[in-house]
């Protein structure tokens, strides 16, 4: 059984582009925090569901 999470928070290389474009660095850096935080969120409830014998 594969396990797919939708990432539509995630942020694109063209996103990123853009803020950077726009010089709106702390937008940016939001963005990319918010997605650091998703990404322990997935890893925690992977380690938290695996089953040990």
């Amino acid at each position: 059984m594969s396990k797919e999470t939708e990432h539509t928070s995630q942020p694109s290389e063209q996103a990123i582009g853009l803020f950077l474009q726009d010089g709106d660095g702390d937008s940016l850096t939001d963005v990319l925090v918010e997605a650091l935080y998703e990404a322990f969120r997935i890893m925690d409830d992977d380690v938290s569901t695996e089953t040990y014998h």
